[in-house]
């Protein structure tokens, strides 16, 4: 996958205000309605059938950004791309969709057979998560080519599907599975018109054949897209020990706890992607350098503020009133852990995506830190959730926060 001499590539722009605005409050919509939708669907389910939606919903939610990394990494190639351009973006579409088409079959299959097993709910909760990654997808294509509004108007017209679909079954109480599946239907009708819209030499590609582009871009896609798969994986993981240590209910608390990181963190992901081409285009060449020393100073905050928590949470845990409050499931303590994670993801986020956007081979330094980061939140998760139960899950992940940039920050300045 070659492009044009560096002389050749027009500066790109950075989006205007009212574009961003306009992108934001798009996103933001359809993260308020997922974050009430949240609340009021523990209002109509309880406990029980709450805590398996949550569950479903945990450990499926690293399927998102399985089509968001060819999204990742056609926002950072085809800046800079001018003759294989229309070519390039075809195959981002192609990658995009193959996983979710694999994920929709297999649940189909799994609602033919046992439509009120476990086994359907998860894999529908799967096609929810993964098919809101290729919308993501394709609205960044959109939004590359100057066509920020379409963007806009699919994840309005996504709000809308899950405010209408949460008002319906707090209204006759539809069990989980029937509301997963009412979500996903109202959001692929969405996402084949975002599909349908993109400019057809996106869709048919460029002349091109796709075998000389796969193995540039494929590599690209996949250590792109690997780091973020993995980190949300590891919360999967931590759903995971919920689920193994019989503490499924409390996993209910601990989502809607996560769901205020995650909003945050997802517009700051949106941001970043939005800026992602500017980005680009300005760390090539000796940008690289200035991008990869301001990663490493960020890295340095987070492995600070985690082994400032780590030590406090040692010295909390080692007294008994501290300990007392810690496994009480305090709503006030989970809302600083909360803080305290949000903060130390936020500057993680930014600084691996400052490593990213300079050169291709750094990527196996990030793809590399979030392995370790996967393994430190398992065995933290293992340790910290059985006895602290929320408070322990979002512990691990603080911890796991903390190895990944002391990892990262390390394997930065060896490069």
């Amino acid at each position: 996958m070659t492009g044009p001499s560096v002389a050749a590539v027009p500066a790109v722009a950075p989006p205007r205000p009212a574009v961003v605005l306009r992108l934001l409050a798009g996103r933001g919509a359809f993260r308020l309605s997922v974050q009430l939708m949240g609340l009021v669907l523990i209002t109509a389910w309880g406990a029980g059938d709450y805590g398996r939606f949550a569950t479903a919903l945990g450990l499926v939610t690293w399927l998102n950004f399985i089509p968001g990394a060819a999204e990742k990494s056609a926002l950072k190639a085809l800046p800079r791309l001018r003759l294989t351009r229309d070519a390039v973006a075809a195959l981002a579409v192609r990658l995009a969709a193959v996983p979710v088409l694999v994920v929709l079959a297999a649940m189909a299959v799994a609602l033919v057979v046992a439509p009120r097993s476990d086994a359907a709910l998860y894999l529908t909760a799967a096609a929810w998560s993964i098919s809101g990654g290729l919308l993501m997808t394709v609205s960044g294509l959109h939004r590359l080519r100057g066509k920020s509004t379409l963007d806009a108007a699919a994840f309005t017209a996504g709000s809308a599907v899950v405010a209408a679909v949460t008002c319906v079954t707090w209204a006759v109480r539809w069990p989980p599975g029937a509301h997963l599946a009412m979500l996903l239907g109202g959001l692929l009708v969405i996402l084949g018109a975002s599909v349908a819209l993109l400019p057809r030499p996106w869709l048919r590609g460029g002349g091109l054949p796709e075998h000389r582009l796969l193995p540039a871009f494929g590599r690209s896609t996949v250590l792109l897209g690997l780091t973020e798969v993995l980190d949300v994986l590891a919360t999967s993981v931590v759903f995971g020990v919920f689920a193994l240590s019989g503490r499924t209910t409390e996993s209910g608390p601990f989502y809607l706890a996560l769901l205020v990181s995650s909003a945050f963190c997802s517009l700051l992901f949106y941001q970043l992607r939005v800026h992602q081409p500017t980005a680009s285009w300005r760390m090539r060449g000796t940008g690289a350098a200035a991008g990869r020393a301001r990663a490493a100073e960020l890295l340095k905050l987070v492995e600070r503020g985690g082994i400032a928590f780590a030590v406090l949470l040692g010295a909390g845990l080692a007294v008994p009133s501290t300990r007392a409050v810690l496994t009480a499931d305090s709503y006030v303590v989970l809302g600083v852990l909360v803080l305290v994670e949000t903060a130390l993801y936020a500057t993680g986020i930014y600084a691996s995506f400052l490593v990213e956007n300079t050169n291709s081979k750094v990527l196996t330094l990030t793809s590399g830190a979030a392995v370790v980061s996967l393994a430190a939140t398992a065995v933290a998760a293992a340790l910290l959730v059985p006895p602290l139960g929320p408070v322990g899950g979002f512990a691990a992940l603080v911890l796991a926060l903390t190895v990944k940039a002391a990892v990262l920050r390390r394997l930065i300045r060896r490069h």
